[in-house]
C-alpha cells in the first residue's frame, strides 16, 4: 500500500510541475493499484466524499437551531419633516385664535438613533429533535450512497482494465500470427521461383497476410482506445501512458474461481440505502405527527435609544435611555385545513412504496447472484472448449504444415488451417474477456467488489 501511495505521490508532483515534457510518463500498475487510484481520483468517487462533507454541515444546521440565537441591531434616523398629529380644537385645550376645528401639532425630533440586542432560545418544539436525527440519518444515507459510488467505479474499472489486457493479448497473437504469415509467405516465394508453386498459391498467402496485418493493426488501436478509457474511468490524467505489470493467467487463477462460485456473498449496499431511505420517510412522518403540539419559545430584548433635534445632541449621553423585555411566547397549531393530516397519509403511503421495493429488491438481488453465478459457469465451460479447440486448431496447423513442405500436402490446406487456427485465438481470447467479465459481475452481486483491495 505504502509503494502505491508513493506512486500517486509522483504522479501529483510530476502534475504539478507542468512543464512540457517531450514524451508521456508513463505509469506501472497492476490491477489492485488501478483500484486504488481510481477510488481516489475517480471524478464520481470524490463528489461522493465531497456530498458526504455537505451532509455534515446539514447536521451541524439542524443543531444550530437548538442554540441560543442572538441578534444586534443599530438605527439612525432623519426626519426632514416631523410628521404632523392633528387634534381636535376644542375646549379645555383649543385655540380660539385658530379658525379650524383642527389643531396641527407635530411630535418627534428631527434625529432619532438606537441600540438594541434581541435574543431568543428554543424551549420546545418537536421537530427539532426529529429534524436532528433526520441529519444524522441522510448523513448514514450519505455514506451509502458513496459506497454504492466507490462500487460502480471499481465494477467499470476493472472491466475497463480486462479489456486493456486482452486487447494486449490479441496484440501479440496477432503479431504471432503475422510472424507465421511471413514467414510462409517468403517460402513460398521461393518455392514459386524455383517452379515448385503456382503464382496463385502465392497470391493466396499475400491476401491471407494483408487480412492477419489489418487484425494487427485493428488490434492496436482497440488497445490504445482501451487504455483512454481506464485513464479516464481512474482519473488520471491524459498525458500519462499505462503499463500493466499483469498478466491475464495471474487474474483468472482458478482455486479463485471455484472459491467465488460457492461464496455466499455479504449485505448489499442497496439494501442499506433503502432502509435508510423508509428511516427517513418515517421520520418525516413523525415530524409531522409532532407539528400538532405547541411550540415554546423564550425571548430577550435589550434597547438603548437617543434622540435630538440636531445630530449633535442625538449622542448626548443625557438624551439616552434603556429598555428591556422579557417574555415566554407559545405557539399552538390550532387549524391548518388539514394539511398536516394530508401530509401525514403521504408519508404511510410512501413507507409502504419502500416496503414493496424492499421486497422487490431481495428477489431481484437473488435473481442477480443466480444469473451471474450461472454466466460465470457458462463462459469457464466455453472458455475450455475454446482452449482445446485452440489447440486442436494449432496442431492441425503444424501438420499441415509438414504436408506441405514435405510436397504431400497443398497450400490451400495450409492457408485454410491458418485461418482456423487465427478464428479460434480470437474466439479463446472473446471467451476469456466474457469470463473476467462474469466474473466481476458475480462479484458485484455478492457484494465483495472491495474485498480484493481491502485485504
Amino acid at each position: 500500500m505504502s509503494s502505491f501511495k508513493n506512486l500517486i505521490v509522483a504522479v501529483l508532483l510530476i502534475a504539478a510541475i507542468r512543464q512540457p515534457v517531450s514524451a508521456q510518463e508513463v505509469v506501472q500498475l497492476n490491477l489492485k493499484q488501478a483500484l486504488e487510484y481510481a477510488l481516489e481520483n475517480n471524478v464520481d468517487a470524490k463528489n461522493a466524499r465531497l456530498e458526504l462533507l455537505i451532509a455534515e454541515t446539514t447536521v451541524k444546521e439542524e443543531l444550530s437551531k437548538g442554540l441560543p440565537q442572538l441578534n444586534g441591531s443599530f438605527n439612525l434616523n432623519y426626519n426632514p419633516e416631523i410628521q404632523v398629529i392633528f387634534l381636535p380644537n376644542e375646549p379645555p385645550f383649543g385655540d380660539p385664535t385658530i379658525d379650524s376645528d383642527v389643531i396641527p401639532a407635530r411630535f418627534g425630533v428631527s434625529y432619532q438613533s438606537g441600540l438594541g440586542v434581541t435574543a431568543s432560545q428554543m424551549i420546545f418544539d418537536g421537530s427539532f429533535f426529529v429534524g436532528l436525527r433526520a441529519s444524522k440519518t441522510l448523513r448514514e444515507l450519505t455514506e451509502y450512497d458513496r459506497i454504492k459510488t466507490e462500487n460502480d467505479v471499481l465494477l467499470t474499472v476493472k472491466k475497463a482494465y480486462f479489456g486493456v489486457l486482452v486487447n494486449k493479448e490479441r496484440i501479440k497473437l496477432a503479431q504471432a500470427n503475422l510472424s507465421r504469415i511471413d514467414s510462409l509467405l517468403q517460402e513460398t516465394k521461393v518455392l514459386n521461383e524455383a517452379g515448385f508453386t503456382e503464382k496463385i498459391d502465392v497470391s493466396r498467402i499475400q491476401v491471407q497476410r494483408n487480412n492477419t496485418y489489418t487484425q494487427v493493426e485493428r488490434s492496436r488501436t482497440a488497445y490504445e482506445i482501451s487504455k483512454q478509457l481506464l485513464k479516464i474511468q481512474m482519473g488520471l490524467p491524459r498525458e500519462y501512458d499505462i503499463m500493466i505489470t499483469e498478466t491475464l493467467a495471474e487474474l483468472n487463477p482458478e482455486e479463485q474461481l471455484t472459491q467465488l462460485l460457492t461464496m455466499e456473498g455479504m449485505p448489499r449496499v442497496e439494501v442499506n440505502q433503502l432502509d435508510k431511505n423508509l428511516e427517513l420517510v418515517g421520520l418525516d412522518l413523525r415530524n409531522n405527527t409532532v407539528q400538532y403540539m405547541p411550540k415554546i419559545t423564550f425571548n430577550a430584548n435589550y434597547q438603548r435609544s437617543g434622540a435630538g433635534n440636531t445630530f449633535g445632541q442625538v449622542y448626548d449621553s443625557k438624551n439616552w435611555f434603556s429598555s428591556s423585555l422579557l417574555g415566554v411566547s407559545m405557539q399552538i397549531p390550532i387549524f391548518d385545513g388539514f394539511l398536516k393530516s394530508s401530509r401525514i397519509q403521504r408519508n404511510r403511503i410512501q413507507q409502504d412504496q419502500l416496503e414493496n421495493q424492499r421486497l422487490f429488491l431481495d428477489d431481484n438481488i437473488e435473481l442477480e447472484i443466480y444469473q451471474a453465478r450461472t454466466n460465470l459457469k457458462n463462459d469457464l465451460n466455453i472458455l475450455a472448449v475454446q482452449r482445446e479447440n485452440m489447440a486442436l486448431a494449432q496442431e492441425v496447423y503444424d501438420i499441415s504444415k509438414i504436408k506441405y513442405n514435405e510436397g504431400v500436402g497443398s497450400n490451400l490446406e495450409v492457408v485454410d488451417a491458418d485461418a482456423a487456427l487465427i478464428e479460434s485465438e480470437i474466439n479463446y481470447l472473446s471467451a476469456l474477456y466474457d469470463g473476467l467479465i462474469a466474473k466481476v459481475d458475480l462479484e458485484k452481486a455478492l457484494g465483495i467488489l472491495k474485498f480484493g483491495i481491502e485485504n
